[in-house]
């Protein structure tokens, strides 16, 4: 498989990339989630997406990975604040929003000379990926949206032992296994019961990304970019891509509900239900995932 790479000044950030495949394949553009680096798109999964055909872009967000870091940065006042305001649709002021990560995106693009992208987000990449479609329709020929959210007020909230995880973090002076340890278990309950890795595969998942990049703040600050958007409803409204919601039905995190409402914001979108899985991408669920997308990417 063909692999490029390299850094893409986007505005006053700059993104590091990977570009997979024939540059001459229609490309599609891959977006992940909060604090989830560039190899959280497996690489057996871009590499079946290349073998069907196309030229895969996955890249580090704003403040993860080998992306520029925006230290020194933040919100004022109580996170519990905006997060009440959040659950109601209301933004507040953050140091920067998804919309601006949709202009990182957008730039992303811009510098590899791409025109229009099939467009694939995965939980705040989908939301993302939603601002982006509505914003250029013209550069979006077709949108996949995996386990996110409108982020309305009508939303789920994850299940109780994902939002525990919140408060259970190991001490700052921890040793690092338990670090890893900690991380693994975080991971293995996000991805839920089904196709779970086993513990050594979790372990060195974590060990690998760590040693890649090891920088929560920024993850904390795309946390704050979510509740500092608000609502997407007035987005997923506008978007005019021929789309496709992708669910697992075990997600904890994002609750199945969310992706179900999502579909029905967006004209003519289809809902897809992939059975048993969680928030996460184990190898069981790559083929169900990439044939709803292929089949979407036909219908534009």
């Amino acid at each position: 498989m063909q692999t490029r790479s390299g850094t893409a000044a986007c505005g006053d950030v700059e993104l590091f990339y990977e570009d997979l495949g024939d540059p001459d394949a229609p490309p599609i553009l891959l977006v992940m989630g909060v604090g989830a680096q560039l190899p959280m798109w497996p690489d057996g999964f871009c590499e079946l997406l290349v073998a069907k055909g196309f030229r895969v872009i996955r890249y580090d967000h704003r403040d993860i990975g080998l992306s520029t870091k925006l230290t020194g940065r933040k919100a004022e006042g109580s996170v519990y604040a905006r997060v009440a305001r959040y659950l109601v649709g209301r933004s507040s002021p953050v140091p920067y929003t998804l919309i601006d990560m949709a202009q990182d995106a957008l730039g992303l693009l811009d510098h590899l000379g791409i025109e229009k992208a099939h467009v694939v987000g995965a939980s705040m990449g989908g939301m993302i990926s939603q601002i982006l479609a509505a914003s250029h329709p013209e550069r979006t020929a077709s949108l996949g949206l995996l386990m996110t959210s409108p982020s309305t007020s009508l939303s789920s909230l994850p299940r109780w032992r994902v939002i525990k995880l919140a408060f259970d973090p190991p001490a700052k002076d921890a040793p690092a296994e338990v670090k890893v340890a900690h991380e693994a278990r975080n991971i293995a309950i996000i991805n839920g019961p089904n196709f779970l890795p086993t513990d050594e595969q979790l372990r060195e998942r974590v060990e690998a990304l760590t040693a890649r990049s090891d920088y929560p703040q920024g993850g904390l600050r795309q946390f704050d970019a979510i509740l500092g958007t608000g609502s997407l409803v007035k987005f997923a409204r506008r978007i005019t891509s021929p789309t496709v919601v992708i669910h697992g039905s075990h997600d904890p995190m994002i609750r199945i509900r969310n992706g179900r409402n999502l579909a029905r914001l967006i004209p003519g979108a289809r809902f897809v239900v992939v059975d048993g899985m969680g928030h996460d991408l184990p190898a069981p669920v790559w083929r169900p995932v990439i044939e709803a997308l292929i089949e979407n990417v036909r219908a534009r």
